[in-house]
């Protein structure tokens, strides 16, 4: 910087200033500009770098800064008020607002001092002939914050009922602080009718929507509109997440997450704005803050997380018990501090509301990607089961043994717990020991056999074959298959030698038979099978119980070996059979009232149904498999059955209800501890459906979150790709251009290695066109020629042509001229004449391409004509010829060239205007006019055609009788 700036260096200077981010840096500079501007000794240099401080100081966290500026301005409009150009008239007016909401949020101002500037500002408004709106709604913001709900309401209605001028609000501060109000009294539908239009992008500023979003998050919950209430935390956190000055809007998105069950999502949003703890300059934001912080913290010690380290202020380490009270006294401490100033105790009340609300949502899943916090330590086991229970206790666990059911295994440990220092006769130990071993899974054999020495000891020779049977299945799952084979062969011989002599029953039996089909399965899986084997062992079991399905037993060993054929049908290639069978098995458990057992089969059946292009049947599937495994599914299994729901309606086109799904699938995958693997995809998959509804600020948030855990390995890294290629997507829907050219070019780092390079010339290209829009020419132009020349390897000429074309509009505006521009045009025109397609249809859309091209190549020439010049005649002349190359490509396509070709015809015309030949300009658009003769004249692109050619007639005609 030199040492004295000039006056429009200094106007730069504060322009780029404020396009950094809020922060002391920014206010730092802004005190700098005001030195250079009062070196200039020109008075409406310092006014406007006054003006420009007090901005900065506005939308920052050292708010009490902004009094002394504006005390100075003011002082200088009393003494020489011809200092101040209109503008700058306009923001002195316009500050005295801001004025009255910053003496609100500090506490150290009397209430005397802040009615009497409320005088002041509405005689200076008087005076200046400006409407009382502003004044009346600067009086309601003083009465609501201390707590005269009378004065608040009187001065509302006084406020709606001024006349709108320039120094109302804008139409989004204004609807937001009347929403607010609505709120505040309970109204929460009428708040959410105000803060419509600016939901809807109706009336947007600086800092709206992100404050309606904010502020709407408890009234939608209230409201029981909880999904609409996500989407806002989604979309309104992106929004005041790098904003210095929006910390009651930031406090709002930590108390949504500690009243929805998203506690460590509140912890994340804790550590990611240290200074909020601790910044003093808006002591009304930082009551906010730590109200909820207070709120927060309470929730994780109820939870039994109070020992949990959290984010705080910086020096030390926090448990969240300590944070709770340190944020609870402070905040009382401030709430004092106003109420003490304002003389009511409304501060406080309010405070203390806010820091006891309970939650409003036990849980609202986010599809964000969120840490969870250290798991409380376990409950206190429960007491022993009363002695007289027992006998009741037995009967219960048989009832739901002899029903199959998943509550069988808890219901004998309960037996187990309540028989302590009891004697149990042979049977009942026996039953202990059998389902105490399937509650220990692939440890269970040796409980197994002493299960089967106890049925033995009973008399029940066929259960103590079935025991080790059950035994051999444990040993095959822990790597000694060849032995549980050979013993399970045994086995089969035994029990069905026993029960043709009548020493055991169905069950027993089919029970045995089961335990071999398994066994011989998992060696398939184990790539030591033999398949013949497996389905001779299957259908075995089959013919035995399937005569009598009237039984729950066999029934359920029915199912079980339909499901076994099924997935034998699908190892041989054969996934209509296998869905076929899996269908059926899946049927007949829920016949023999065995649902539960269907659900794994129905999870398979969706996932073979989608593979067969039945989405609609992967529907049935899924929603059947959560149905039936309602209230039993480990989270894991919810995970996987909500993310196949959610790829069937996806692949049906039902977006919406797909992403609800997703949404499910990321919340369960988190809570199975799968996160950064199925919760990834989860993430990746909803954030791609959001895209698709358009929600784009949710759906990059949820990318952006789903993206660090996505890897090559685990994932794939066309998923990665997919990801950052539709957060470019999401970025260039928010105007966000850089960061999406950014996405693009790391998907494309990545895409180059595949041995396809469609994607990676795609990605070029997209990277290139949001580089243009993000006013990084030089980086744009670099882009494109990768993209060219990878369209060109790939022999797509549609591709090379327009990465031609794009490059040459960059020459025109930039360093290289005009003459490199006509270059790369030509290049792109003999790229399309050079090309033989092979077909009608793309010799069609080839031949347009070149009309395109020559249509741009006149556009570009006469664009970057000199005005005034003898050159400009010359470049106008160049640039009909080109269009007169487009005029005629396009007539070649007769019918399909219409609506290009009358394009290209008024822009001749205009040119031809341009050159002062006033009857070729009429000749053309009456070309036109007649070219639609008889069209239909209802369609957009028709009436805009004959539109334009009329005002060029209109013109001609005006110019002939000047």
């Amino acid at each position: 910087m030199s040492q004295v700036m000039d006056f429009d260096s200094l106007r730069r200077a504060m322009a780029d200033n404020y396009e950094q981010p809020e922060g002391p840096a920014r206010n730092a500079r802004a005190e700098q500009l005001l030195v250079e501007a009062e070196k200039l000794n020109i008075p409406l240099a310092v006014i406007e770098a006054l003006g420009h401080q007090l901005k900065v100081y506005n939308y920052s966290s050292e708010k009490d800064k902004m009094f002394v500026p504006f005390a100075r301005l003011l002082r200088m409009w009393d003494e020489r008020p011809e200092d101040f150009d209109e503008y700058e008239t306009h923001s002195l007016h316009w500050v005295f607002k801001w004025m009255s909401a910053g003496m609100l949020g500090q506490p150290h101002i009397p209430l005397a001092s802040m009615e009497k500037w409320l005088g002041e500002m509405e005689h200076r408004y008087r005076l200046a002939g400006h409407s009382e709106r502003a004044v009346r709604s600067a009086e309601f913001s003083v009465a609501a914050h201390v707590g005269d709900l009378a004065r608040a309401e009187r001065a509302y209605a006084a406020w709606l009922a001024a006349d709108r001028d320039e120094m109302a609000d804008c139409h989004a501060c204004e609807l937001h602080d009347q929403g607010w109000w609505q709120a505040r009294k309970g109204e929460d539908e009428r708040a959410l009718q105000l803060w419509g239009p600016v939901l809807d992008g109706e009336y947007v500023c600086a800092h709206e929507p992100h404050a309606v979003l904010a502020s709407s998050l408890l009234p939608l919950l209230r409201l029981g509109r909880p999904d609409e209430a996500r989407g806002h935390h989604l979309r309104g956190f992106r929004l005041v997440r790098g904003m210095e000055s929006m910390r009651s809007s930031y406090a709002y998105h930590v108390e949504f997450c500690a009243l929805t069950g998203n506690e460590a999502r509140g912890l994340e949003l804790l550590a990611e704005r240290p200074a909020y703890f601790t910044d003093s300059g808006d002591p009304r934001s930082r009551l906010d803050f730590l109200a909820v912080v207070a709120l927060l913290m309470d929730r994780l010690v109820v939870l039994g997380l109070g020992e949990q380290t959290v984010p705080g202020p910086a020096g030390r380490e926090w448990t969240a018990r300590e944070l709770a009270a340190h944020a609870r006294g402070e905040a009382l401490a401030l709430a004092a501090r106003f109420d003490a100033r304002n003389g009511t105790a409304y501060v406080g009340e309010r405070t203390r509301e806010r820091m006891d609300r309970p939650p409003l949502v036990d849980r609202l899943p986010l599809g964000v990607r969120t840490a969870r916090p250290a798991p409380a330590p376990p409950p206190v086991p429960a007491a022993p089961v009363p002695e007289r229970d027992l006998p009741a206790l037995l009967a219960e666990a048989r009832r739901l043994s002899d029903a199959l059911h998943p509550d069988a295994v808890d219901a004998w440990a309960a037996v187990a717990r309540a028989a302590e220092g009891h004697e149990l006769d042979a049977r009942d130990r026996a039953d202990l020991a059998d389902h105490e071993a399937i509650g220990r899974g692939p440890e269970g054999a040796e409980s197994f056999e002493r299960a089967a020495e106890l049925y033995a000891a009973a008399g029940d020779p066929g259960e103590a074959l079935a025991a080790r049977a059950r035994a051999a299945f444990v040993r095959a799952l822990t790597g000694h298959s060849d032995r549980a084979l050979e013993e399970i062969t045994g086995l089969r011989q035994e029990v069905l030698a026993l029960f043709e002599e009548g020493g055991t029953g169905v069950r027993q039996t089919a029970s045995v038979l089961v335990g071999r089909a398994r066994i011989l399965m998992h060696r398939l899986e184990e790539d030591e099978g033999n398949a013949g084997a497996a389905e001779e062992a299957v259908r075995e079991l089959l013919a035995f119980a399937g005569p009598h399905t009237a039984e729950t037993r066999p029934a359920s060993r029915a199912a079980e070996a339909t499901a076994m054929l099924g997935e034998l049908a699908g190892r041989a290639g054969d996934a209509e059979t296998a869905a076929e069978l899996l269908a059926r098995a899946a049927e007949e458990y829920v016949a023999a009232g065995l649902p539960w057992f269907a659900v794994e089969h129905e999870a398979r059946l969706a996932h073979l149904a989608l593979q067969l292009g039945d989405p609609e049947g992967a529907e049935r599937a899924a929603r059947a498999a959560l149905e039936h495994g309602q209230g039993r599914l480990e989270p894991i299994g919810q995970a996987q059955l909500h993310l196949g729901l959610a790829e069937a309606l996806s692949a049906s086109g039902r977006v919406a209800e797909a992403a609800e799904h997703a949404l499910e699938a990321a919340h369960w995958a988190d809570e199975a501890g799968e996160g950064p693997t199925l919760g990834a995809w989860a993430r990746h998959q909803l954030g791609g459906l959001l895209l698709r509804q358009g929600r784009f600020a949710e759906a990059a948030e949820v990318l952006e979150s789903a993206l660090p855990d996505l890897t090559a390995e685990t994932h794939g890294d066309g998923a990665i790709v997919q990801t950052q290629w539709w957060l470019g997507d999401c970025h260039t829907e928010l105007g966000e251009h850089r960061a999406a050219a950014e996405r693009w070019l790391r998907a494309a780092e990545i895409a180059r290695h595949w041995p396809e390079q469609r994607d990676h010339a795609m990605l070029a290209h997209l990277a290139a066109e949001a580089l243009g829009h993000a006013d990084l020419p030089a980086e744009a132009d670099r882009a494109y020629a990768r993209a060219a020349d990878l369209w060109r390897g790939l022999g797509n000429t549609h591709g090379l042509v327009r990465a031609l074309r794009a490059r040459a509009w960059l020459a025109a505006r930039g360093e290289a001229g005009l003459d490199a521009a006509r270059e790369l045009m030509a290049e792109a025109a003999r790229v399309c004449e050079s090309s033989s397609p092979e077909d009608e249809e793309a010799r069609i859309r080839l031949v347009t391409e070149l009309g395109h091209t020559h249509r741009q190549f006149g556009d570009l020439v006469a664009r970057s004509a000199a005005e005034g010049t003898d050159e400009d005649t010359a470049a106008f002349e160049e640039a009909l010829g080109h269009m007169a190359e487009a005029i005629a490509v396009f007539a070649s396509l007769g019918a399909a060239g219409l609506g290009p070709r009358t394009g290209a015809e008024l822009a001749a015309g205009w040119l031809e205007a341009d050159l002062h030949r006033p009857d070729a300009a009429s000749a053309r658009a009456r070309a036109v006019l007649s070219a639609y003769e008889g069209a239909d004249g209802d369609t957009e692109p028709v009436r805009a055609r004959r539109a334009e050619a009329e005002r060029l007639l209109e013109m001609l005609e005006a110019q002939h009788k000047e």
